[in-house]
């Protein structure tokens, strides 16, 4: 690394002497992304290393983690560990590109300020709505999901339609909360209700007799697999899955953004990164041994439906989390890029919360129009992660360390990282066209096999889960 792109920085550094400033009253902090935040207005820089954790936690965490004893089961038990061991290594170091790339350049906010530094206003552009449209479809899913969890809760007590209205509302109103920091103590509960309700089913599918999808009667064994021997559209499908589950990197930079000390970054990102990556392990490797090739995706039904009542109802509370998570990343995107350097960004005027408010709104909208009206919006979902959430998981960092290193000193040290940018460039290239391919030929599958659901549906989605 060159000299001077070493710094000891501490980004947005709370200033000691308060002023004041013309139509803000009193300053008590300078910014870099947000500028001058009044003592009356939203704190932007309030998130502590704990929240960190919980976000970052959360923004990875949901019922995706049920999708780990499928991934299992499409290329067996050994394959699948590697894999998701490899993953977990990768994005780590994409994560921690995060907290490198913000210390090098506090001016960042968001992937799309990475873009405009790679390839200019095209970049910039390019960029920024691939992140909002990748999160406003992932805010969509937290959405279905929650209609799931009620459904099942309530035997499918109202329209499924009414159901993804109400979670439309209830994000809305949670993700109009306007800083992080405020949002950080209903991760922690998001985080922890989903880690529960996922080792609940884990313990559930290790003491029953067999899993709920087995045949009932006669002797039963586990058909688990060590090795399979997946297609490649089974298998490039089967990574994508792990990709999407550590896909929560670019909102890495939002949540360092409103860091009080973001010099803790690489503390918040080890705890979440050990803590996931064991969760994955443990729940995908116990219900894939006990369920075999009738394990349910989600695996919440592997256990009957007794068990996943149970399960949905400590689960739900971390669905409704992530929607008002997803929402909130999604919108805080928007409405910065609308207000960024304006006075109006900090202040509590008029134009600052009609823009918040319009921003959270529209994204809330968005979501719940394409998560209600598109018949194959699941299978939609893959495609979107395959597509944009490798994208903005893997190439920027590379491209990154090699923008800010590439004059460096020729060491052993250099040339490994140029060999592993380079490769971290090929391996999310092949990733994205590859995923993307193995998830458009599920959506024609799908679409030939059923049709798709019709648009705002009534019909029980929690009966296949």
């Amino acid at each position: 690394m060159s000299k001077d792109s070493k710094t000891d920085v501490d980004l947005g550094s709370r200033n000691d002497d308060q002023t004041t400033h013309e139509g803000l009253g009193t300053i008590t902090d300078h910014h870099d992304v947000f500028g001058e935040i009044p003592e009356d207005g939203p704190n932007y820089h309030n998130v502590g290393w704990l929240g960190t954790t919980a976000l970052m936690m959360k923004t990875q965490i949901g019922l995706g983690v049920l999708s780990m004893p499928l991934v299992f089961a499409t290329v067996g038990l050994v394959p699948g560990n590697i894999l998701l061991v490899a993953m977990a290594c990768i994005t780590t170091w994409s994560n921690y590109m995060v907290g490198v790339i913000k210390l090098r350049h506090p001016q960042v906010y968001g992937i799309d300020d990475v873009g405009r530094m790679l390839f200019g206003r095209i970049g910039f552009e390019v960029f920024g709505a691939a992140y909002a449209t990748y999160f406003t479809f992932v805010a969509g899913s937290a959405m279905l999901s929650i209609s799931i969890s009620l459904n099942a809760l309530s035997t499918h007590a109202i329209c499924t339609a009414g159901f993804v209205a109400c979670a439309a509302v209830i994000g809305f109103m949670f993700g109009s909360i306007r800083t992080l920091d405020r949002i950080g103590f209903l991760a922690w509960i998001g985080a922890t209700s989903i880690i529960i309700a996922v080792f609940a089913v884990t313990i559930a599918v290790g003491l029953q007799d067999r899993p709920s999808a087995a045949p009932q009667t006669g002797h039963w064994k586990s058909d688990y697999k060590l090795f399979n021997d997946p297609s490649f559209t089974e298998a490039i499908s089967a990574v994508s899955t792990l990709v999407f589950t550590y896909a929560g990197t670019p909102a890495f930079f939002n949540i360092v953004a409103e860091m009080r000390q973001p010099l803790m970054y690489n503390r918040s990102l080890a705890i979440c990164q050990t803590t996931v990556t064991l969760v994955y392990i443990i729940v995908g490797t116990i219900v894939y041994y006990f369920c075999g090739s009738y394990v349910a995706s989600p695996a919440l039904g592997s256990a009957g439906d007794t068990v996943k009542k149970v399960s949905y109802g400590i689960a739900l509370p971390g669905l409704i989390v992530s929607c008002v998570l997803f929402i909130h990343l999604s919108a805080k995107h928007v409405f910065v890029r609308i207000l960024r350097g304006s006075d109006h960004l900090t202040a509590n005027s008029v134009t600052h919360w009609v823009t918040w408010l319009s921003s959270t709104l529209g994204i809330t909208i968005v979501a719940y129009i394409i998560a209600s009206a598109i018949p194959v919006f699941s299978e939609l979902v893959s495609l979107i992660g395959a597509l944009l959430g490798t994208f903005l998981t893997f190439q920027p960092y590379a491209g990154m360390w090699l923008l800010d290193n590439w004059k460096s000193t020729r060491t052993w040290k250099w040339r490994f990282g140029v060999i592993w940018s380079v490769v971290i460039l090929f391996l999310g290239t092949f990733l994205m066209i590859g995923g993307s391919y193995g998830s458009a030929v599920g959506i024609r599958d799908s679409f030939l096999k059923d049709g798709g659901s019709s648009p705002w549906s009534c019909a029980d989605n929690s009966n296949s889960v």
